[in-house]
């Protein structure tokens, strides 16, 4: 099995175990600020391991103008594509806008192709096809009723677009670094993007949510593991990426959805219905043949 697949699929579990501890602190902060803890407590981690590549004589790629364009447009869609997905969670049938977003896959093949010339294979797509089929029954149990193309789809697709040209970006981003291996190339952009996100989120919990920094920091015990959790799945996510196609990562990366349900019925013994099943059946069968297929 390919590196990267490894890569992703635990980047994927260490994604999960994240968004676990981020819903824990949701009694205690606001969604921007469960989302900034995600960013300020990985940042530490990153930059330490910037530093022991360096010290172990690895050759750390200094940014140039392309890099930082790449890195700086990521780091906006990621943060809008988040905003825009805690929007759809206040809404009453939130369940299909969710599942619009999880289009980002279609669109990163499709923004792969436009921006760095990825090439896809219609095999490749007919697999991402059985994929986003299977993701689209898990996130809609009760079925897509009324007007698919509404204001909230529409929500849904702009999500899925903002989290597809976050990725693509970053992929942008760590080949156009000059030099070095895929791990510092990995490395070093994940932690100039998380500086910037920081920076950024920062500032917006300073003018609009004054008093939740503080509130972030007094829940260290739990934000330090989101950070480090976090920390490491974008580091692995980066990584993926920086050796294969945003698509084909991102495709794998759906592997998170059988981890969820496979918590869900093995500690919380909770039961799926037929439709879930299928789907899970449909995303484990779309990411088996996107791997025998390449």
């Amino acid at each position: 099995m390919e590196l990267w697949i490894l890569i992703a699929i635990g980047a994927a579990f260490l994604q999960n175990v994240r968004s676990a501890l981020q819903k824990h602190l949701k009694g205690q902060l606001s969604n921007s600020g469960a989302t900034f803890s995600r960013f300020v407590f990985a940042v530490p981690l990153v930059v330490l391991f910037l530093a022991v590549l360096a010290i172990s004589g690895y050759d750390l790629p200094l940014p140039n103008l392309r890099f930082t364009s790449f890195m700086a447009l990521g780091g906006v869609a990621q943060i809008i594509a988040t905003a825009l997905l805690v929007y759809l969670f206040g809404l009453r049938n939130f369940a299909v806008g969710t599942t619009f977003s999880k289009t980002e896959t279609i669109q990163a093949a499709l923004f792969g192709v436009i921006i760095l010339s990825d090439m896809i294979s219609m095999h490749a797509l007919f697999a991402l096809g059985i994929s986003l089929a299977g993701v689209v029954l898990i996130s809609t149990p009760n079925g897509m009723r009324g007007r698919v193309l509404n204001h909230t789809s529409l929500i849904g697709v702009a999500s899925g677009a903002a989290f597809a040209m976050s990725g693509v970006s970053y992929r942008a981003a760590s080949l156009a670094l000059p030099s070095g291996e895929f791990l510092t190339r990995a490395t070093v952009t994940l932690a100039c993007v998380l500086v910037f996100q920081t920076i950024i989120m920062a500032a917006w919990l300073r003018w609009r949510e004054d008093g939740q920094i503080t509130k972030v920091l007094a829940s260290w015990r739990i934000s330090a593991i989101v950070g480090l959790a976090g920390g490491l799945a974008s580091l692995g996510w980066f990584s993926a990426m920086t050796l294969q196609n945003a698509a084909y990562v991102k495709a794998v990366g759906q592997v998170e959805l059988l981890f969820t349900f496979a918590v869900s019925t093995l500690i919380f013994r909770e039961r799926s219905s037929g439709r879930e099943i299928t789907g899970i059946i449909l995303v484990s069968l779309g990411i088996l043949l996107l791997l025998l297929w390449r």
